[in-house]
């Protein structure tokens, strides 16, 4: 994936304004006045265990019903569409990486990776596939397409839910605690790849994270304690 150029940014600017997410029973999880990040920019989102940041993450993915306030990529309002509208907008434009990988274990890397060609339409498999060896390749996991994602060690499988994260081409890219399970060496890695991502490619990168090494790498922090927010740092 070659990288692309500052005036062909595909990232999409993050404006958020007025966030409130409740428990069930009433009680306030996060509350957020106002968050702004421009398109291809890359933003940590650190802070103590229960805080409210991994709230942030899927209130951004558009992945929570009891909200309120404006979540905007670009000139789209997340939370004003509908369910269905905002499932669509993630497939088109928000490529997703866990903590815990979330590959089937019977799959290959690059079955998992273009898991999203099964779900488009015709027209759109083939580009997937495409670009899911692509990432492959840029992630260092080419020529692996016989090995099963259990055979793959934690480091290597993480690169793979990124390969997925980015086969559909995604503006951003969300991930939560993504090097929390590996060992110092294939973290730093996958820091580089992430940045990489951000500044190579222009994507809008959003990280929840208690690791230093990569919060210190981002252009952009912030800390979430208790539900509400701490301005961090600008690069």
């Amino acid at each position: 994936m070659p990288a692309t150029a500052a005036s062909e940014c595909p990232g999409l600017a993050l404006s958020v304004t007025d966030l409130r997410v409740a428990a069930p029973g009433g009680r306030l999880l996060l509350s957020l006045p106002g968050l702004d990040l421009p398109a291809g920019r890359s933003l940590a989102v650190r802070g103590p265990s229960g805080a409210g940041k991994s709230t942030l993450l899927h209130a951004l993915a558009g992945l929570l019903t009891d909200v309120e306030g404006a979540v905007r990529w670009g000139e789209t309002d997340l939370l004003s569409l509908t369910d269905p509208a905002r499932a669509a907008f993630r497939r088109a434009r928000v490529g997703l990486v866990f903590q815990d990988f979330l590959l089937f274990e019977e799959l290959g890397a690059e079955a998992n990776a273009a898991l999203a060609a099964g779900f488009a339409p015709a027209s759109q498999r083939a580009a997937i596939r495409q670009r899911a060896r692509s990432a492959l390749d840029r992630l260092g996991l080419g020529g692996t397409s016989g090995r099963l994602a259990a055979s793959f060690s934690d480091g290597e499988r993480q690169r793979i839910a990124i390969a997925r994260a980015l086969a559909h081409d995604p503006a951003v890219i969300l991930a939560d605690e993504p090097t929390a399970s590996l060992d110092r060496a294939a973290a730093d890695r996958l820091i580089d790849d992430l940045v990489a991502l951000s500044r190579e490619d222009g994507r809008t990168l959003v990280v929840v994270s208690h690791d230093p090494a990569l919060t210190e790498r981002l252009d952009q922090s912030v800390e979430i304690v208790d539900g509400h927010l701490r301005e961090g740092h600008h690069a």
